[in-house]
């Protein structure tokens, strides 16, 4: 077997210094023959491309939700509801005081039964002759038209009541009994029962092509949590301050999250060179992290610097290089000049 050995270089002049260099020789194979010899495996270090791990931020959201504002007026007469209560779908949440809003219905109903009353008399009066067709028309479009007003009428009082879209819970109040409510003012939002999702921004970058249906890793650290995440839409137009595409990504069942949480999710970045190793060829002496490296069918201690973990593998940053050989088991027993009985 052939092994890629670093020896050091030495430069120097005179014969003092080809001395030294010769009796470090020696010192070595003598502390070498002095040593047992293990059996110890050994592979070969190679560089791998790997995806960059990107982690994202986003905030958990009910799949339906819905800002409920009025349409009218008028100040809060009555308000049932209370923060986290759960609602059935036409669930009385709000209801407006608008008495102009019922003087006008009032008004049309009258005026309504007052335009019937005289359609009635001249149609009568129509069929002894005693009346003209175009009488009896103008005041059938008038009949028409105050129909048409007490329904407009009465639309606008049904907007007074406020009742639930759909079956959720009241996730924000922002009004009181006794406010004033006006139109596009929300007075609560409502969270629906179909679910949860995450909704986060993600950087244009990582977006390099279809994502939706994929899986990707979600962690909530509020109730450390960690699932697989598909997403679900994304957005066709980019944030043009942020530069990030909008993102949902649903939630399984079985997750106990509640909308409002932050959340992480790892995304896929470019991809870039690293060098993996076995877990078990790292061992700790203090706080330094080291490997051997076989050279010679001898264990030579080199010092690393190791970086994040995957599964039984472990970047190591510092400290190694492509095509070397290193020993991944019986570590701890290892001296640096060990000598070994190598195997791949």
């Amino acid at each position: 077997m052939n092994y890629i050995s670093k020896l050091p270089i030495i430069l120097g002049t005179g014969l003092l210094m080809v001395s030294c260099a010769k009796h470090e020789t020696n010192h070595n194979s003598h502390r070498g023959e002095e040593l047992p010899r293990i059996k110890a495996s050994v592979i070969q270090v190679a560089e791998e491309l790997s995806p960059n791990q990107v982690e994202i931020s986003g905030v958990v959201r009910a799949k339906t939700r819905a800002s409920i504002a009025p349409k009218v007026m008028g100040s809060i007469s009555n308000f049932p509801i209370k923060l986290g209560q759960a609602v059935k779908k036409d669930d009385l949440l709000v209801e407006i005081n608008a008495p102009e809003i019922r003087e006008k219905v009032s008004q049309a109903q009258t005026q309504l039964r007052q335009a019937q009353r005289d359609l009635t008399r001249e149609q009568s009066l129509f069929i002894k002759e005693a009346s003209t067709a175009e009488t009896v028309r103008n005041l059938e479009d008038r009949v028409s038209m105050m129909e048409s007003m007490v329904t407009e009428a009465e639309a606008m009082l049904a907007y007074t009541e406020i009742r639930a879209p759909f079956d959720g819970s009241v996730s924000r109040i922002y009004a009181d009994k006794g406010s004033l409510a006006a139109p596009g003012m929300p007075l609560l939002e409502l969270d629906g029962n179909s679910g949860l999702e995450i909704e986060a921004g993600v950087p244009e970058s990582l977006i390099t092509g279809p994502i939706e249906g994929g899986q990707f890793q979600a962690f909530l650290p509020s109730i450390n949590s960690t699932f697989e995440a598909t997403a679900v839409e994304v957005s066709s137009a980019s944030d043009d301050q942020s530069r990030s595409v909008k993102v949902r990504f649903s939630i399984p069942s079985h997750v106990r999250a509640r909308p409002g949480q932050f959340a992480r999710i790892q995304l896929e970045g470019s991809k870039r060179s690293k060098i993996m190793v076995p877990v078990a060829a790292i061992s700790k002496l203090g706080q330094m992290e080291r490997v051997f490296v076989a050279v010679e069918d001898q264990a030579l201690l080199r010092l690393v610097k190791t970086g994040a973990r995957e599964g039984q593998q472990v970047e190591v940053l510092t400290g190694l290089d492509t095509g070397e050989w290193i020993v991944v088991d019986s570590t701890e027993a290892l001296t640096d000049g060990q000598p070994l009985e190598v195997t791949q």
